[in-house]
């Protein structure tokens, strides 16, 4: 039987198995390539300014992804809790994007606003403090380490390449814009900027 041959020989399995997943793949991801959805940013969504876009590589440098998503599912517990569930085009800016659903800590996709500057620093400087049963490690050393300018720069006009659309007039007041700030200070504006830009946030 025809069965019995593809099991008996690996390497027409492993053949098969290749083209398979290719072909699930491409019929997966291509029509999203080119739905407005998917890749058009969805109302009021920006580019993020220089100092938002510093403390989101802080998060990702930091890893908090590893206990926070950004990723509000379409069910209705979900939506109860964190608001309007997460879309695509909410994230067409995101390199990478934070969608997941391992949550040791809470998701962070409309935590904008939520809590004042200071709250946010006493948590990420000593979780503890507001939130006795966290087991989220603090992050003190944000305070001393500075933004690099020049690094910011340089992460806007790459981002202008890839089809961001970062003005030459954003990028040369990017510097500006971060001069004398900490990570702290960086980390602290993204976290409160997520879910704030959507027009429908409850």
């Amino acid at each position: 039987m025809r069965h019995e041959k593809i099991e008996k020989s690996v390497n027409l399995m492993m053949v098969l198995i290749v083209l398979a997943v290719s072909v699930g793949g491409i019929v997966e991801i291509v029509p999203l390539m080119f739905s407005a959805e998917a890749t058009e940013p969805a109302e009021g969504i920006e580019v993020y300014s220089p100092l938002r876009l510093a403390g989101r590589d802080v998060y990702v440098r930091e890893g908090c992804y590893n206990c926070h998503s950004q990723m509000v599912r379409p069910f209705r517990s979900e939506t109860e809790r964190y608001g309007p569930y997460t879309t695509a085009g909410e994230t067409v800016y995101d390199r990478p994007f934070q969608f997941g659903s391992k949550r040791t800590g809470p998701d962070l996709a409309r935590v904008g606003g939520r809590y004042s500057d200071a709250w946010q620093r006493l948590h990420l400087e000593d979780p503890r403090a507001l939130v006795p049963e966290s087991n989220m490690p603090g992050y003190p050393w944000l305070n001393a380490n500075m933004v690099d300018p020049e690094l910011i720069t340089a992460k806007l006009k790459t981002l202008q390449l890839l089809g961001d659309p970062y003005t030459d007039e954003q990028i040369a007041s990017a510097a500006a814009e971060v001069e004398g700030k900490t990570e702290m200070d960086a980390i602290v504006a993204y976290l409160q900027g997520l879910g704030t830009n959507r027009s429908n946030r409850r």
